[in-house]
């Protein structure tokens, strides 16, 4: 890889840090802040899904918008968002003002997501694609697994003080993307200029009957499972094993690691080796065994090795779908990752709903229910995904956001 397309790599993947670690940190911290404003629980569950349901919704919307004006003034304006929206949630005093910053926060964090995932696209040739959504999905989940340990470190100074370190950190990747990020769509290829709409209902379910739409559904489950495995796996650990903070956090390292490392150097040998239908396939199918060998855990360093082989199950599925999806996507590809964006979130917004319901019924529900889903999956995409997928396909040209 060249110089230039490497500080391109570095440049996204620092931002992607960024932003997922402003995610990660917030964890541990929004219970201390929904108490001391006297909140309960459901304030809490609303506060978590209010930026994931409104990146959801605006993902596709700035998509169209990088395909109009270019993915690096789009990036730059979610950075911008970002910044902004950290520090005010660091300075609020009331429940609004809480709601009113994750709001902010989700409706600009899905700009860079979405303008990141096509600018990948756009700098690399299709053969090449997956080892770069590889080294990007490496960096989110970098910042999405070391933000909670982060953020509890640093909010045992000052609850505040995890996201005025964000806000700096959002700050100084906005500087980088000026200086160093050339933008990656040409003038002459920029969309015809037309009213801008928020994702539709009818926009999603042509995505999902058209060629792509099950990979968009990969895309989304990968994100259910993940959200659901991570938002119960502490009340998991303590009320089945006793763990403490420490343990956990130990163990939230382990899947740090092996999702970086996985993401980052196996993701473009698998893809190229078998391509990325295969390597969807084995995904689902280890996920699927993933969730059992969870189960089956019963001392600390099993449940660490079994956590280990979990993670690395599911840590080519995500960049492999959307290497598959930008493949199919020779015009639009920043709507087209915007949907993809969009089906991530909605897989984070019912993940931890579902986990949490089910797992007041029997604490090994979710991983159990998260095995079956897995397998039928599985099955189905012996059905629906043929090796050679992409040869029998017609291109995307894009999708209306009107």
């Amino acid at each position: 890889m060249k110089t230039t397309e490497r500080r391109k790599i570095y440049v996204l993947s620092f931002a992607m840090i960024v932003v997922m670690l402003g995610f990660g940190m917030v964890i541990p911290i929004f219970p201390f802040y929904i108490e001391n404003m006297g909140a309960g629980g459901s304030e809490l569950g609303l506060l978590i899904a209010t930026s994931a349901f409104l990146e959801f919704v605006f993902g596709p919307f700035w998509g169209s918008v990088s395909d109009r004006i270019g993915r690096k003034p789009v990036l730059s304006i979610g950075m911008v968002g970002y910044a902004l929206s950290t520090f005010l949630f660091g300075i609020s005093t009331q429940l609004w003002m809480l709601f009113a910053s994750r709001a902010l926060s989700g409706i600009l964090s899905s700009a860079t997501v979405t303008s990141a995932l096509a600018y990948i696209s756009d700098n690399t040739s299709e053969n090449e694609r997956g080892g770069g959504m590889g080294k990007l999905g490496a960096a989110m989940a970098l910042g999405l697994m070391l933000g909670p340990g982060l953020g509890g470190w640093l909010g045992g100074e000052s609850l505040s003080l995890p996201f005025f370190i964000a806000s700096g950190m959002a700050l100084v990747s906005l500087l980088l993307i000026i200086l160093l990020l050339p933008e990656s769509l040409p003038e002459e290829k920029h969309a015809p200029t037309s009213k801008l709409k928020a994702i539709q209902v009818k926009d999603l379910w042509s995505a999902l009957s058209g060629p792509i739409g099950f990979s968009l559904f990969m895309v989304m489950l990968f994100s259910f499972a993940l959200t659901n495995f991570e938002s119960v796996f502490g009340l998991y650990a303590l009320e089945k094993f006793g763990f403490g903070p420490g343990k956990v956090g130990t163990i939230l390292t382990v899947i740090a690691v092996v999702s970086t490392i996985g993401k980052a150097t196996l993701t473009g040998p698998a893809t190229q080796r078998w391509g990325e239908v295969l390597v969807i396939k084995g995904s689902l199918l280890t996920g699927s065994v993933g969730f059992l060998v969870l189960l089956w855990a019963d001392t600390y360093l099993t449940i660490l090795l079994a956590t280990a082989f979990f993670i690395f199950s599911k840590t080519l599925l995500r960049p492999a779908a959307f290497a598959l999806i930008s493949k199919q996507a020779k015009a639009g590809k920043g709507v087209t990752m915007g949907l993809s964006n969009s089906f991530m979130s909605l897989g984070r917004i019912f993940g931890p709903i579902w986990a949490g319901f089910i797992f007041d019924v029997n604490l090994n529900y979710p991983y159990l229910s998260g095995s079956i889903l897995m397998f039928i999956s599985f099955v189905l995409s012996l059905i629906f995904m043929k090796p050679k997928l992409l040869d029998s396909l017609q291109p995307v040209e894009g999708f209306s956001t009107k």
